[in-house]
C-alpha cells in the first residue's frame, strides 16, 4: 500500500524519512502542537509553497526548463478565485467556477508559451517568461475594475470555511473546531493529494523520459520521442498544479493581489527553496519549503531574543539585530548551498549510498 501510494519512491535514507515523517505528523497535527494564529499561517504556508515548488521542480529538476512564469499560473490559480468569490458571492459554486477557468486560462497560456518558446534555446525561453510574467502582473495592478488593482480583492468564503463557523462548541485539546480549522485541513489533505499525484508523474514511463530528456535532449530526440511534445506536456502538467497552489493560498487568505500571488519575490523564493530541498526529488519541495518559511517567519523573532540575550556586547547585539534578519536568512541559504550542493534530499541520499558528496 506505501509503496503504490509513494509510487515506488522511497527517501532511500532513514534520516531523510524521519525527516519526511515528521514534516508530515507536524502539519497534520499543526492546530494541535502549535497553537496560535501565526503558527497556524505559517503551516498552511508550507502546505501552499510545497504544491508550488514541486510543480517547479517538475520543470527545472526533471525536465531540466528554467521559467520564470510559475508566479505567473499561481496569480491565476489565486485571482480565479478572488474573482468568481467577488462576483458570484460566497459559495462553492464560486470556488468551483474560479478554479476551473483558471485551470482552462493557465492550460491555453502554458500550451501557447510551451509551443511558440520551447523550440529555442534554454536561456532565451527563460527571458521569454520572465516577459510574460511580468506583463501579466502589469496587467492585473492596472485592470482595477476586474482584479482590484494594486489594492487587490478581499472576499469571503463557504460559511464552512470562515473564522465565524462553529463546528463544536467545545474545543478539542484545548482547539477551537471552527471554519478556520477545517479550511486548515482542506489545504492539508489537498496539498497530500497533489504531492503524491506528482510522485506518480515522475516516476511513470512519462516522467523517465522527461529525465532523459534533462540529460540529454538530442540522444533522446534520436530514439524516437518527441522531445517538444514532452517538454510542452511538462510545461501544462507543471502550470496546472502552481494554478491550484495560487487557489489554496486564496482560500486561505480570503484575499489576493498583486503582490501577494505575482510578485518576482515569490520567484526567487521558490528557486531558492528548490536548491536548499533538493533538485529532482519532490520530496525536495517538502524539506525545502518547511525549512525555509519556517526561517523566514520566525528568523526575526530568534534575532530579537539573541539581541536582547547579548545586550551586554552592543556590537554582537546590533549584528543580531532582527532588522539583520534577510542579511542572516542569505548566510543561511550560502552555508546549506555550501555544505548541500545537490539539496538536503541529495546530500542525506548520497551519504547513504556511500558517497559524501
Amino acid at each position: 500500500m506505501l509503496s503504490r501510494l509513494l509510487s515506488n519512491d522511497y527517501p532511500r535514507s532513514r534520516v531523510l524519512a524521519v525527516i519526511l515523517v515528521a514534516l508530515l505528523l507536524a502539519l497534520a497535527f499543526a492546530p494541535f502542537l502549535f497553537p496560535g494564529v501565526k503558527a497556524l499561517s505559517v503551516a498552511a504556508k508550507i502546505l501552499v509553497f510545497i504544491v508550488l515548488v514541486a510543480s517547479f521542480d517538475l520543470l527545472l529538476g526533471y525536465t531540466g526548463i528554467v521559467s520564470f512564469a510559475q508566479t505567473m499560473f499561481f496569480g491565476i490559480g489565486a485571482y480565479g478565485i478572488a474573482i468568481a468569490s467577488t462576483r458570484m458571492g460566497a459559495g462553492w459554486p464560486a470556488l468551483l467556477a474560479g478554479l476551473a477557468v483558471a485551470l482552462a486560462l493557465s492550460f491555453v497560456l502554458s500550451l501557447a508559451v510551451g509551443l511558440f518558446s520551447l523550440r529555442v534555446k534554454a536561456i532565451f525561453f527563460a527571458m521569454i517568461t520572465l516577459a510574460v510574467a511580468t506583463a501579466f502582473q502589469t496587467l492585473a495592478s492596472q485592470l482595477s475594475d476586474f482584479t482590484g488593482g494594486e489594492d487587490g480583492l478581499t472576499f469571503k468564503m463557504p460559511e464552512v470555511l470562515s473564522p465565524g463557523f462553529q463546528l463544536s462548541d467545545t474545543p478539542l485539546l484545548g482547539v477551537t473546531l471552527d471554519g478556520r480549522l477545517i479550511c486548515y485541513y482542506l489545504l492539508f489533505f489537498c496539498a497530500l493529494f497533489l504531492l503524491l499525484a506528482l510522485l506518480r508523474i515522475v516516476n511513470s514511463p512519462f516522467g523517465r523520459v522527461l529525465q532523459a530528456i534533462r540529460e540529454n535532449e538530442f540522444r533522446a530526440e534520436a530514439i524516437g520521442y518527441r522531445v517538444v511534445v514532452y517538454r510542452t506536456t511538462s510545461s501544462v502538467l507543471s502550470a496546472l498544479f502552481a494554478t491550484v497552489a495560487g487557489a489554496m493560498l486564496a482560500v486561505w487568505l480570503r484575499y489576493n493581489g498583486p503582490d501577494t500571488s505575482l510578485s518576482f519575490e515569490i520567484m526567487l523564493d521558490v528557486l531558492l527553496i528548490v536548491v536548499i530541498g533538493g533538485m529532482g526529488t519532490i520530496y525536495g519541495a517538502a524539506v525545502g519549503a518547511g525549512i525555509f518559511v519556517v526561517a523566514q517567519s520566525y528568523l526575526q523573532d530568534l534575532l530579537k531574543l539573541a539581541s536582547d540575550a547579548t545586550a551586554g556586547l552592543p556590537w554582537l547585539s546590533a549584528l543580531l539585530s532582527p532588522d539583520r534578519w534577510l542579511l542572516w536568512l542569505g548566510l543561511l541559504f550560502v552555508l546549506s548551498v555550501y555544505y548541500f550542493p545537490t539539496g538536503v534530499v541529495g546530500r542525506l541520499r548520497a551519504l547513504r549510498l556511500g558517497h559524501p558528496k
